[in-house]
């Protein structure tokens, strides 16, 4: 099959493997509504064509897999009061994510670069998740008036250590051992590797489990984990004051580090993810989806999200003067 040129994803067969490759470089590949059809539409195809064993996500970037979805567009829908196109925008990237969590055929994301938000989306819900040593993941949304969605509150909810309460709530980034062993990559390899993955995945008619074997490390306990505790520990899902005192005592540039994200974090959007991520631990996937759905309804209506992705997206001033903080 000829290769599809598309704007902003590319699609193709290779030998035994549909690549998805999304193509939006100067965005760094953050996710529009057009993207997210695409992806949509390719995994329609792939799903269908017998010919193909496995599907994988890529991008065609080395700096970004994918920064997360465009909210400088979401800001713009929400200032001109269409609020129903930027509801269409959550409903197709969340349905998405519910999709590629029970995918029939083996998906696998290729990471390389940053994967934030949106881009967590696309891929902690496959079953294979391969990272470079240049791969940085985040889940930034408190400090634009957002909460972590994309099925943020299943999977940060499961990690060890509360890191995931702690990564939700401060946008801290992980990467290396300490992304590996909170099971966000599956798998680790060198990006002089990757030309070498690609075609066995591509090509070999060896098992994907095999070549994974042969050409990355799996997941193991790594003790990089238990370096993070002494902070993540502060993050039992309680209360942000609790957090607060905990962080307090015991100082550390970490505990610092953290103090200082929520200190600057919207006030409303703290909140509302402390109880999305305590909720979440005891929900599927799809009741996660289900109360991110009703989070973001409300967040897009209040004006942090409007400041938020002022100051850090638009004039990047990383300023905001928070509606919130007086209520």
């Amino acid at each position: 099959m000829a290769k599809q040129a598309m704007s902003l994803v590319n699609v193709e067969k290779q030998g035994r493997s549909g690549i998805i490759c999304l193509n939006r470089p100067e965005a760094m590949n953050a996710l529009n509504l057009e993207m997210i059809r695409q992806i949509d539409a390719a995994l329609d195809q792939f799903q269908d064509d017998p010919a193909v064993f496995c599907v994988v996500l890529t991008s065609s970037s080395d700096r970004a897999f994918c920064a997360g979805g465009d909210m400088r567009r979401v800001r713009e829908l929400v200032l001109a009061d269409q609020l129903d196109e930027a509801e269409q925008f959550f409903r197709e990237e969340y349905a998405l994510i519910e999709r590629i969590a029970g995918f029939s055929k083996p998906y696998i994301s290729v990471i390389d670069g940053i994967c934030m938000g949106g881009g967590m989306g696309l891929s902690v819900h496959g079953a294979y998740r391969i990272a470079t040593e240049r791969a940085l993941f985040a889940m930034p949304e408190t400090a634009i008036g957002f909460v972590p969605d994309v099925g943020g509150s299943y999977f940060l909810s499961r990690m060890p250590h509360h890191c995931g309460v702690w990564m939700g709530l401060t946008g801290a980034s992980v990467r290396g051992f300490d992304a590996h062993g909170l099971g966000i990559s599956t798998h680790m390899t060198g990006t002089e590797s990757l030309p070498a993955l690609m075609k066995a995945l591509c090509h070999s008619d060896h098992s994907i489990d095999d070549i994974l074997t042969d050409l990355c490390v799996t997941n193991v306990n790594q003790p990089s984990i238990l370096m993070l505790s002494d902070t993540t520990g502060c993050f039992s899902p309680l209360s942000l004051s609790t957090i607060a005192e905990c962080l307090q005592k015991r100082p550390s540039k970490r505990k610092e580090a953290a103090l200082r994200a929520l200190r600057k974090a919207s006030p409303r959007s703290l909140l509302e993810s402390l109880n999305l991520l305590r909720n979440g631990k005891h929900l599927t996937l799809s009741e996660c989806l289900e109360q991110e759905f009703e989070a973001m309804r409300m967040a897009i209506r209040h004006p942090d999200l409007i400041e938020g992705v002022r100051a850090v997206l638009v004039d990047k001033d990383h300023s905001p003067n928070w509606h919130s903080r007086s209520n």
